[in-house]
């Protein structure tokens, strides 16, 4: 667990002390846009805080071949080298779309282009686990693996750029998502193979430490932003994890280990991004039926919903934090419980319960509408200004009697 502990702090601390060195740089180079309609914030304020993610996340790779234990098992593979490559790539795309703009289809590209790198290092799903009592695991094809891998990582790439639109959401949310994969991982290979060593803990405790260090800088009010090209960084590393976590394990293994997860492997990792999920679908529908294009702008994410509600930057954050909180670690709870999967509609019930909660500063604007004003105050008049004649001297104020709003 110290090596765990060691990689978050270096990627913490190399992405914390990097973003001031970033943030001057995006201002000199002009990446900070003006304000839009769109956009909560009231200043225009600087972006690329992804680069400084971006070292953090390189620093704490190249470290990890001085760790005894988790070395070892990171040189096994290649995901040192397909993270930084495939991060490399996806930085670079997202610092020209900050700097200067992107076409949305040639983003696209670059996001297909680091997720193939994923591939090309051995970094794909080979087969999809089910539960028990559905059969035996789907194998793929080198075809559909690659296809099938590349979708699922674009995806989460979007997904978590979607939800990008408060102060601390998007790193946040990611710091939980990945806090959650991190527990499952180290249950599922502690339970398989009597060890909690494995590359997508590994992954997480980095993925992690880069949040964490950013989040000072950019929590409420934030004085850099990620921009796409953290975000997109954010989502690729976390995709990572789905693949690696689901191919740590012989399939058959998987199977039998179902007693202690009835949810499948897959499912974790995608759960714990429900949010950002959501927002991606449901803003592809809204603006698909208004005829516009499904990459085209608007106000209404979700933390636009509830800033409508009234509620303040900040607590809006909470909540979607909170929200996050409740997905990924009630789905964790349940799989290493061996809860069955028919219960995952709770989690939904109380999702919605959360939803009504939120609506509850909407309903304190409606009854502030009877509450009565303060009392007024004005200035005794004097017989003589009152007969128009020159005052004799000033009259000290006296309070009138307070008057209800009719």
């Amino acid at each position: 667990m110290r090596e765990y502990l060691y990689m978050a702090l270096v990627a913490a601390v190399v992405t914390f002390l990097l973003v001031p060195l970033v943030r001057r740089f995006a201002i000199r180079i002009g990446a900070m846009p003006e304000v839009r309609d769109r956009d909560v914030h009231t200043t225009p304020t600087p972006r690329l805080g992804g680069l400084a993610m971006y070292g953090g996340l390189v620093a704490a790779l190249l470290t990890t071949h001085e760790l005894p234990h988790t070395g070892p098992v990171l040189a096994a593979s290649n995901t040192v080298v397909a993270l930084i490559v495939a991060g490399g790539i996806i930085t670079f795309t997202g610092f020209l779309d900050d700097w200067w703009g992107m076409d949305p289809f040639i983003k696209m590209g670059g996001q297909i282009a680091a997720a193939g790198v994923l591939v090309y290092n051995g970094m794909r799903l080979t087969y999809i686990p089910l539960p028990r009592d559905w059969g035996p695991p789907l194998f793929l094809d080198d075809l559909s693996s690659a296809v099938i891998t590349i979708l699922v990582i674009v995806v989460i790439i979007n997904a978590v750029n979607f939800v990008d639109g408060l102060d601390g959401l998007a790193s946040g949310i990611v710091c939980i998502s990945a806090m959650a994969t991190w527990a499952y991982s180290i249950r599922l290979d502690q339970v398989l193979e009597d060890n909690r060593i494995n590359v997508t803990a590994a992954v997480m405790a980095i993925l992690i430490g880069v949040c964490l260090g950013f989040l000072p800088h950019n929590f409420h009010p934030a004085r850099i932003f990620m921009g796409d090209t953290g975000a997109m960084l954010l989502g690729l590393v976390l995709g990572s994890s789905l693949i690696t976590v689901t191919s740590a394990a012989d399939p058959e293994l998987i199977v039998d280990v179902n007693k202690f997860g009835a949810l499948i492997p897959l499912l974790i990792p995608l759960s714990v991004l429900v949010l950002p999920l959501i927002d991606l679908v449901t803003a592809v529908v809204r603006r698909t039926s208004r005829g516009m294009s499904p990459f085209a702008p608007d106000r209404g994410h979700l933390h636009h919903l509830l800033m409508d509600l009234g509620h303040s930057h900040r607590r809006s954050v909470l909540i979607l934090y909170a929200w996050t909180f409740l997905f990924a670690f009630g789905l964790t709870g349940m799989s290493v419980l061996g809860v069955p999967v028919i219960f995952f509609p709770l989690i939904i019930v109380l999702a919605v319960g959360v939803l009504i909660l939120m609506a509850a500063p909407r309903w304190r604007s409606k009854g502030s509408h009877h509450a009565p004003r303060g009392p007024r105050w004005r200035r005794r008049v004097s017989p003589e200004e009152d007969d128009g004649g020159p005052p004799t001297g000033p009259m000290p104020p006296i309070r009138a009697e307070s008057t209800a709003l009719r």
